[in-house]
């Protein structure tokens, strides 16, 4: 069956978020003489090693920092409301980001984003890298109720784009809530590796790079 519509997921996927992290992470440090009483390079590997590639929010990864730091004068509160605001600034796509979406787009392809997260700080951080253009359809997760891997958030999405599962690919980086929440649709999924040395996941393919999001779906189109 030939592929109609690709649908990506955000961060690790589009967003190259540990680079955007560790960008927004020195120029906090520079803006905050409080954090400064801490060693740069400390700081920030601490703050990388807590976030755990974004799986623990940030007021947690904050308050636990300021604690094991002792740090006074400065709240966590302070700290995770310029996380939100600044954030976006720092935003940078994967290599390949802009010409793999033209190209999708340039062959009719329909272009969707499911991003689990807070609604108005993934919208931001989604307009940063300049690709809304491309994307027929958005849904994140707080402002649909539905977070992946709840099939629903899938099928919502390809009732939006009016495709069926079958004629759709779904592109994500986490094993659970992108790559097997998608297949349990019916849709084939693709498993952007960026952190796992494992290739123990059942994924309709293994890319590192986005273009190769393009051969493989014209790869299988043509065997349709």
């Amino acid at each position: 069956m030939r592929i109609k519509a690709v649908l990506f997921d955000l961060d690790g996927t589009l967003l190259d978020r540990d680079s955007s992290l560790a960008l927004f992470i020195a120029d906090q440090y520079e803006r905050f003489p409080e954090l400064q009483a801490v060693d740069k390079e400390i700081w920030a590997k601490r703050f990388i090693e807590l976030d755990q590639h974004g799986y623990v929010w940030k007021d947690k990864v904050y308050q636990q920092l300021l604690e094991e730091h002792q740090i006074e004068h400065i709240s966590w509160n302070e700290l995770l409301e310029d996380y939100l605001r600044v954030f976006q600034k720092f935003c940078v796509g994967y290599p390949n980001l802009h010409s793999t979406l033209s190209s999708l787009k340039n062959h009719g392809i329909k272009i969707a984003l499911i991003s689990n997260g807070y609604g108005q700080f993934q919208h931001d951080n989604f307009q940063a890298l300049n690709i809304s253009q491309f994307f027929d359809e958005v849904l994140i997760s707080e402002w649909e109720g539905l977070r992946k891997p709840d099939p629903a958030i899938f099928h919502r999405a390809l009732a939006k784009l009016g495709v069926t599962a079958e004629e759709a690919v779904f592109v994500g980086d986490h094993p659970d809530a992108d790559v097997r929440a998608s297949q349990a649709v019916g849709m084939k999924a693709l498993w952007k590796q960026n952190h796992a040395s494992s290739t123990d996941v059942q994924a309709d393919a293994i890319i590192q790079d986005l273009e190769e999001v393009v051969s493989y779906v014209w790869s299988v189109s043509a065997e349709a």
